[in-house]
């Protein structure tokens, strides 16, 4: 997004000077609300437009009222989202995001927000995320303070078992990921095969664009048996690894494809074996991404 401060402007007056300081907190309410960086960003300049039109003395919180109009925002691009997931080819996965180890949402509880109406996830986010009292968010979203607690402990029951965090040091994850990706690449699949748990689940994204499984690959052999089939492709055509690294606070890595396109693979590891693989070739989900990317985007 472009810079906002006016130069020369009062820090204590200027409205850009309180967007700017909310931003970030505003970028990552607006992409666990939507899971897309494009339509976050989006989302968060049109407040700012918004909010130039406000006479920031008449705001008493300037952070609660931007809050509240990113959250109404997001709940009015979410209509129009669920009818592009409806035409959606193969499996839709969240934005990739490059993150710190200790992320406190990851990309299975992102995929379990997705079966939450647009008001439980709200609700859910500002309160047990954010930690905003249920008074605030009430107002956020226009509901009574009762309303909003039911909703958000409804949400919270949906997606309890999701949330569950299987502890992998940092070091160890990357580890994995690294074994994974030379093992995958290379056709060793009995070194693959002891990387994996038996009831794996492989999770691919390429919306139509690249080729990819329209439908989960479940279970260790047909795991196995479906990067059999790509080793020969690997082999002949390259693969090249970027960087390791997390996404949606999943060890993981970016590699680049033949095809010379950027992918992301995201593993969930529980006792030292990955039970799912969450790979991104959708290249619109992508371009947010920098071929060097290695390090946490500060969202």
């Amino acid at each position: 997004m472009a810079e906002t401060r006016r130069i020369g402007s009062d820090p204590m007056t200027d409205p850009a000077h309180s967007f700017d300081s909310a931003r970030p907190g505003l970028v990552k309410l607006a992409y666990r609300m939507l899971g897309s960086v494009a339509d976050a960003e989006d989302v968060v300049q049109t407040a700012f437009l918004r909010w130039q039109a406000v006479d920031p003395a008449s705001v008493q919180s300037p952070p609660a009222y931007l809050r509240r109009i990113v959250t109404r925002l997001c709940l009015d691009v979410h209509r129009t989202t669920a009818r592009r997931r409806e035409v959606y080819l193969g499996e839709w996965l969240p934005d990739p995001v490059i993150t710190d180890p200790s992320e406190d949402i990851t990309l299975m509880l992102m995929l379990a927000l997705e079966r939450l109406s647009p008001l439980e996830r709200a609700a859910f986010l500002l309160h047990d995320v954010f930690g905003l009292p249920f008074d605030e968010v009430s107002g956020i979203i226009d509901r009574t303070p009762a309303a909003a607690r039911q909703l958000a402990a409804r949400a919270r029951q949906n997606v309890q078992q999701d949330n569950a965090r299987f502890s992998v040091d940092a070091t160890r994850g990357q580890q994995i990921a690294a074994a994974f990706f030379a093992a995958s690449r290379t056709g060793d699949m009995a070194a693959l095969r002891t990387l994996l748990a038996e009831d794996i689940s492989l999770h691919a994204d390429g919306g139509g664009q690249r080729p990819t499984a329209l439908q989960p690959v479940l279970g260790r052999d047909a795991v196995v048996q479906a990067h059999a089939g790509f080793a020969d492709h690997f082999r002949d055509n390259g693969s090249t690894l970027i960087a390791l690294t997390h996404i949606n606070g999943l060890p993981g890595c970016i590699s680049r494809e033949s095809d010379g396109q950027l992918q992301t693979t995201a593993l969930d590891i529980e006792n030292g074996l990955i039970r799912a693989i969450y790979v991104t070739r959708n290249p619109d989900k992508l371009r947010h991404l920098k071929a060097s990317d290695a390090m946490p985007m500060r969202h």
